[in-house]
């Protein structure tokens, strides 16, 4: 299983990590983000969907609320008979409390289609699917900085 870690001393630096690991992506894969409040998930999830060009850095917050946010990459201009633009979802499962809950995310229409998928909080529930799946744990490592471990855990390396 091979790992990457990285030390952040700032919300840029960790968004730059983002951008970094967004240009290793290729769906259909599960990313899913581990760490304590405001350990930097959501920054790292800003580098990530700006990095795929799937929305500025501005336009990703948490979806604590929301608990799910669809971005699409827009299909540049004389390019529509290429590949469809990728899905990416971000979701955050803090507030979920039982595997109802969970259902009514929708998550299965997610996982059905060829999406990256960016979770924070998926220590909450446990997910069965073959794709490849990426855990990134954050860390604070004091004052700004934080500690970023990813990890692939599918056996297809999707993240080197």
């Amino acid at each position: 299983m091979p790992a990457s870690e990285f030390v952040t001393h700032s919300s840029e630096e960790t968004i730059a990590i983002g951008r970094e690991i967004a240009a290793k992506l290729r769906p259909p894969v599960l990313v899913l983000l581990k760490g304590d409040l405001g350990s930097g998930k959501t920054t790292l999830t800003k580098g990530i969907i700006s990095g795929l060009g799937a929305a500025r850095e501005e336009d990703v917050t948490s979806p604590t609320f929301n608990l799910v946010h669809e971005f699409r990459k827009p299909i540049p201009k004389g390019s529509e008979l290429g590949p469809p633009p990728c899905k990416v979802y971000h979701v955050d499962l803090y507030r979920i409390e039982n595997f109802h809950d969970l259902e009514s995310l929708g998550l299965e229409d997610a996982l059905s289609e060829k999406a990256i998928v960016i979770i924070e909080w998926p220590e909450r529930f446990t997910f069965r699917t073959d794709w490849p799946t990426i855990e990134i744990r954050l860390v604070h490592a004091g004052g700004d900085a934080r500690r970023i471990a990813i990890a692939d855990l599918s056996l297809k390396n999707t993240f080197q």
